[in-house]
């Protein structure tokens, strides 16, 4: 595999719609790049478990992190498989019949097992997941106590076992298919948008909104 490929095994084949499937690498991290939370699947005494989480990628990695105290994180520790599932989605696609409608997405399902980031390792793991989810918000806070650091868990799972799928197609219409066209048909498209920044109670009247507040506003404008 090479480095701007994604693996071609039956592992990681999509059998359904498999036109949509992208083996691009870049198309992979521009996705988990958008993305800031994914939802991962375990099974837990032979029933399925998922919970979601805020992730963040690092290279050729995908970081994810919760609390010491959670079952589900110290089981995920152990190196047991798990499923990452990451969805952007990213609009309604309208056709003239219910059938034919569906969604404009970005998803990946990413397999493997976790290990866990500890020591300095972990505070940058740390920056490089708030860096991700709040811009430029590690550099404005204040450094992170033993105390927060030791409640925080974050794992990180290889990017070796990945599908990618995108879908982004126009509405399926063909001249001769008999439908009408009265009824309007084409994409809508959506998109995640910021509203304005709420103080917390505590904050002083008059306190500048931080720069990385600000930042993620016109982002998300």
């Amino acid at each position: 595999m090479s480095n701007h490929e994604l693996p071609r095994t039956e592992e990681t084949r999509v059998k359904r719609l498999p036109e949509k499937q992208v083996f691009d690498r870049a198309a992979l991290n521009a996705l988990l790049d958008d993305a800031i939370v994914g939802h991962v699947a375990i099974v837990r005494d032979g029933k399925p478990l998922v919970l979601p989480v805020g992730i963040g990628r690092d290279g050729d990695t995908l970081l994810i992190h919760g609390s010491t105290g959670s079952g589900l994180f110290r089981e995920i520790a152990d190196g047991r498989p798990l499923t990452i599932a990451v969805t952007l989605l990213e609009g309604l696609v309208y056709a003239r019949s219910a059938f034919e409608s569906s969604m404009h997405y970005r998803s990946a399902v990413i397999q493997g097992s976790a290990t866990l980031v500890e020591g300095e390792d972990k505070l940058t793991a740390l920056g490089i997941l708030t860096n991700h989810m709040m811009p430029g918000r590690w550099e404005e806070v204040r450094d992170t106590t033993k105390k927060e650091l030791a409640a925080t868990m974050v794992l990180r799972v290889p990017l070796d076992v990945v599908s990618v799928k995108i879908s982004d197609k126009p509405v399926d219409e063909f001249e001769d298919d008999g439908d009408d066209r009265a009824i309007w048909a084409g994409i809508l498209p959506l998109r995640t948008v910021a509203g304005a920044p709420i103080p917390s109670a505590m904050t002083p009247e008059g306190t500048p909104v931080s720069p990385s507040v600000i930042a993620q506003t016109i982002k998300l404008a």
